[in-house]
């Protein structure tokens, strides 16, 4: 059997997995909107842990994370890996247990518009509209990297074209999500999670053992101008954007150039991403006993710390093992590919690489669910129709997740889209319009709906501005547009919410309310 065979059959048998899971959980997402998009609240400790990462991390923990490491070496990856995991760990201890409670008390929220708009008692839908609307705009960005992701890799394994391959790859994902729903996708996650990080973990014990052990890779990495240093970042010498190779047939790198104290915080804020994830909360939401969420996060953060070392590992040994095999930042991403089919017989590569397929399919079903939920319960039945019955609010989230994913597919025509790049955009997207604000609603009884207003607003517009005019000039503006945003988010909810009149008492006292639920809740470990 052809080698290209063995590998879509092992794909094909996943493939298949996934399609039963999706298959068994159809009829009770037909149920219900409530089940369909956030599955009644009814996850158990491990489904949310492995659910909540798979999602979050999507194929660019096998493909971006590993490109980045290939290309410029340790730093840029580490720092960032670091950052994703304080931030993951952060997110898990402070937000799940009180999101879960307050999303319940606050009229049962099942999406995070909606929560912000019921923590907020709204009348007028403003808050509801601004966060479904940033929602749609991040997600489909979101939702293209994973379309990005499928069509690398069926293009790098069966040499196809890349948008025949892409497309293909989307309408498969658009299928499920829109049989399964949020149980489906959860249930999926679970399985998608563990195939994940056997596949990381499997690729990077057998590059250690082709590369000549740890002692070698190491010796071999410090060999190349700042590629094996935290303070240091390799500098590939391009041209038109492709290393040049010597005539000895050695990949190119100019002088390392210094990764200093600006740089790293600016990595590291790539954790802060974390508290407006909404398919990170969703699940926060979703699980049925609060009380397992201690569970769930020491689950998530052994999955984490794992998987985040097994992707930067891969990008480094690759270098090491294949030094010119992929000269541009795009190529680049394809190193977990190419060290699978390298060192695997095609059934087995084609189980590991599976793992990417399970990536993308993971995070792109949540992307598009809850972007069409977004629009479907939070514009559609929210400010539209409002005596919408379930059955329509079910028939307007799928006929919404098929247009976002039209549009993703769009934005993912380009080729030469690097994953990692267009992840980071949608990240500090969503980091910036919804972490600041999540953090001052659970924690802050002062904050006002001004105050929420303002800051949704001021985080998601700075992203768009500091990455398309302040970045680009450089120096010390050359930070990742997360933080900045962040922080100007925060400081806009501060100001505008000590110069509007206090929250009603009704609000209050059900931030109170909330805190003490939260309290009283006994941590089962």
């Amino acid at each position: 059997m052809e080698a290209s065979v063995q590998i879509s059959v092992a794909m094909a048998l996943y493939i298949g997995m996934v399609i039963v899971i999706g298959v068994y959980y159809a009829k009770r997402a037909s149920e219900s909107s409530h089940n369909f998009l956030i599955g009644g609240r009814s996850l158990g400790p491990w489904v949310t842990a492995m659910a909540a990462e798979a999602s979050d991390m999507s194929g660019w923990l096998l493909m971006g994370l590993p490109g980045v490491a290939y290309w410029c070496g340790l730093s840029d990856a580490a720092w960032t890996a670091i950052g994703l995991a304080i931030g993951t760990y952060f997110n898990w201890l402070f937000v799940a247990k009180r999101l879960r409670v307050y999303s319940h008390i606050a009229g049962d929220a099942i999406t995070i518009p909606d929560f912000l708009s019921n923590r907020f008692k709204e009348d007028k839908k403003i808050i509801l509209i601004i966060a479904a609307l940033f929602i749609l705009v991040f997600f489909s960005v979101y939702a293209a990297s994973c379309f990005v992701t499928v069509g690398k890799l069926f293009s790098t394994l069966f040499s196809a074209k890349y948008v025949s391959a892409m497309i293909a790859g989307a309408v498969f994902v658009v299928l499920y999500t829109f049989v399964g729903g949020f149980l489906a996708e959860s249930a999926s996650d679970f399985m998608q999670g563990v195939v994940m990080i056997f596949a990381l973990t499997l690729v990077v014990i057998f590059g250690i053992s082709h590369a000549g052990g740890i002692g070698a890779v190491v010796a071999n990495a410090k060999s190349i101008p700042g590629f094996f240093e935290f303070f240091g970042i390799a500098q590939p010498q391009v041209a038109d954007g492709v290393q040049q190779v010597s005539e000895q047939g050695q990949a190119l790198f100019a002088e390392a150039a210094s990764y200093g104290f600006l740089t790293i915080i600016s990595t590291l804020s790539w954790g802060l991403g974390y508290f407006g994830m909404p398919q990170v909360l969703l699940k926060f939401m979703a699980i049925n006993n609060p009380g397992e969420l201690t569970m769930s996060r020491r689950i998530a953060m052994v999955w984490v710390i794992i998987s985040l070392t097994a992707a930067v590992g891969i990008g480094i040994i690759g270098r090491v093992l294949y030094p010119t095999e992929l000269l541009t930042q795009s190529a680049a991403e394809s190193i977990f590919i190419i060290m699978s089919t390298n060192f695997f017989v095609p059934f087995v590569a084609g189980v590991v690489m599976a793992g990417i397929l399970a990536a993308t399919i993971s995070s792109s079903d949540s992307y598009l669910l809850i972007a069409a939920s977004a629009f479907s319960k939070n514009i559609y039945q929210g400010i539209f129709k409002k005596d919408a019955t379930d059955k329509q609010v079910l028939i307007a989230s799928r006929l919404t997740l098929l247009i976002i994913a039209l549009v993703a597919v769009i934005i993912a025509l380009d080729e030469n889209s690097v994953i990692f790049k267009v992840v980071s955009f949608a990240w500090a997207g969503f980091g910036a319009t919804f972490g600041p604000i999540m953090l001052f609603s659970l924690f802050w009884k002062r904050v006002t709906r001004a105050g929420a207003i303002a800051g949704m607003i001021t985080g998601g517009s700075m992203v768009f501005i500091w990455k398309l005019l302040i970045r680009p000039l450089g120096g010390a503006f050359d930070i990742y547009e997360l933080l900045p945003a962040f922080l100007l988010s925060c400081i806009v909810i501060i100001i505008t919410s000590y110069l509007t009149p206090e929250a009603s008492k009704e609000i209050q006292e059900e931030f109170e309310l909330v805190k003490t639920t939260a309290l009283s809740i006994p941590e089962e470990l």
